[in-house]
C-alpha cells in the first residue's frame, strides 16, 4: 500500500472533475429499525462546507465507490450511495472478513476454546497435517503467526511467483492441504507477508476447537448479538465449491459499521462483552509492519494527519475499496464500499478521509 499513490490518484481524478459537475445536496440519513441512531453532520460539529465542495467534484468523476458512511457520537451523519447500491444491498467484503476473523479468534479465546493465541496451531488443527516440505520450523507456528501473516511459510498474495499466493491457491483441489504443505522459506514470526492462506487457517482453528460450524460460531457470538442478519457467505474468485471456513460474508455497509463501532467500544455492545477489552486492545497493538504499515492482528494502523498532527485509524480494507476506520479519539467510524478491484482506484477514500472529512472536524 504506496500512500503517496494514495494520495495523489485523488488530485488527478479532481483535475478533470470541472468539466463534468454534478449536483449534490447533503441530505441527513433516513432512520431505519437496525439499531442505528441518526443525525446530521452539523449536530455533531461537522463542518458542511469542505464536504458538499468535495462530494459534489466527487459526482462528477467516474468513480468506483459504491457507498460512504460516517459514524460521529453513534450516530450516522453521512450516508451516500452510488450506482444502484442502497442501505439494504450487501457488499463482498473481501479482506476485511480477515478483521472479523480476528474478532471471533478473541471470542474462541475468551470463551475457552482456545487456550491463547501463543499456542501452536498443532494443538487444534488435527486435520489435516503437513504431508510435503516436512520442516522442523512449521512445527513452530502459532496462532499468533497467522494473525500476524509471520507464519514463515512461502505465502505472499503481493507476489505472483510465490507459491503460495491467493490465485495460484484457489486453482488448487485442496486449500489447506496445500497451505500447509507449502515449503518454509524463514522462521516463523521472522517476516509478515500479506498471506490470505493464513487467515483461513485461523478459521479452521476456530471451526475445529469449538466443535461448531464457522458460521453457526460467527452467527451466534458476534453477529446476533449485534443484530447483524443481512448477511449471505460466498466466493467470487473460484467457481469451484469450497470449504465454509474459505466463504467470504456480504454484509451492508451499515452493519459493517457495527464492527466498528464493537471495536471502538472495546468489544463492548449495549452493556454486553462480546469481546474482551484485553483482546481488543492486543488486536489493535502494533505487532509488526507489512510494506511499512504498522499491523496487529489482521487489524492495519494507518496514518493520518488532523489539524497538523498525527493520529492513527484501526482499518480493516478488502481489495475494491472496502474499508471500517475507526479513529477512537474522535469518536468516528468512516465506512466505505466499492468495486474497484485490483487497482489503485480502490485507495480513493483514504484521500477523500484526509482531504474532506477529517479537516471538517470542528
Amino acid at each position: 500500500m504506496n500512500i503517496k499513490k494514495v494520495y495523489s490518484f485523488f488530485l488527478i481524478l479532481l483535475s478533470f472533475s470541472s468539466f463534468a459537475q454534478q449536483a449534490y445536496t447533503y441530505t441527513p440519513p433516513a432512520h431505519y429499525t437496525d439499531g442505528w441512531k441518526t443525525g446530521d453532520l452539523q449536530s455533531q460539529d461537522i463542518d458542511t462546507t469542505l464536504l458538499q465542495k468535495g462530494f459534489t467534484q466527487l459526482a462528477g468523476i467516474d468513480h468506483k465507490i459504491h457507498s460512504a458512511l460516517i459514524i460521529k457520537n453513534d450516530h450516522i451523519v453521512f450516508e451516500h450511495y452510488y450506482q444502484d447500491y442502497a442501505y439494504d444491498k450487501q457488499q463482498d467484503l473481501r479482506s476485511v472478513n480477515k478483521s472479523i476473523k480476528s474478532i471471533l479468534m478473541g471470542i474462541a479465546i475468551d470463551k475457552g476454546f482456545i487456550e491463547n493465541e501463543n499456542d501452536l496451531i498443532s494443538k487444534y488443527l488435527k486435520s489435516p497435517v503437513p504431508e510435503k516440505n516436512l520442516d522442523p520450523r512449521k512445527e513452530k507456528i502459532t496462532i499468533k503467526h497467522l494473525l500476524t501473516m509471520s507464519t514463515g511459510l512461502e505465502c505472499n498474495d503481493w507476489d505472483k511467483k510465490s507459491k503460495g499466493q491467493e490465485d495460484r491457491v484457489y486453482k488448487k483441489k485442496d486449500w489447506l492441504q496445500y497451505t500447509l504443505d507449502l515449503p518454509m522459506v524463514r522462521e516463523p514470526g521472522e517476516t509478515s507477508l500479506y498471506c490470505s492462506m493464513g487467515t483461513l487457517l485461523a478459521a479452521e482453528i476456530i471451526q475445529q476447537a469449538s466443535g461448531m460450524p464457522l458460521e453457526e460460531f460467527t452467527q451466534k457470538y458476534l453477529f446476533d448479538p449485534l443484530g447483524i442478519t443481512n448477511i449471505k457467505r460466498g466466493h467470487t474468485t473460484t467457481n469451484k465449491e469450497v470449504i465454509n471456513t474459505a466463504k467470504r460474508i456480504y454484509m451492508t455497509p451499515r452493519d459493517m459499521a457495527k464492527i466498528g463501532k464493537l471495536m471502538l467500544q472495546k468489544g463492548n455492545w449495549n452493556g454486553q462483552q462480546i469481546v474482551s477489552e484485553s483482546w481488543i486492545n492486543r488486536a489493535t497493538a502494533i505487532h509488526t509492519q507489512i510494506t511499512g504499515i504498522d499491523y496487529g492482528y489482521l487489524w492495519w494502523q494507518f496514518p493520518f494527519n488532523l489539524q497538523g498532527q498525527p493520529i492513527s485509524a484501526t482499518l480493516a480494507t478488502g481489495n475494491g475499496g472496502q474499508y471500517i476506520m475507526v479513529f477512537p479519539e474522535q469518536d468516528m467510524i468512516i465506512v466505505f464500499t466499492g468495486g474497484a478491484y485490483n487497482s489503485q482506484e480502490d485507495k480513493l477514500p483514504f484521500k477523500i478521509v484526509q482531504d474532506l472529512i477529517l479537516p471538517s472536524l470542528k
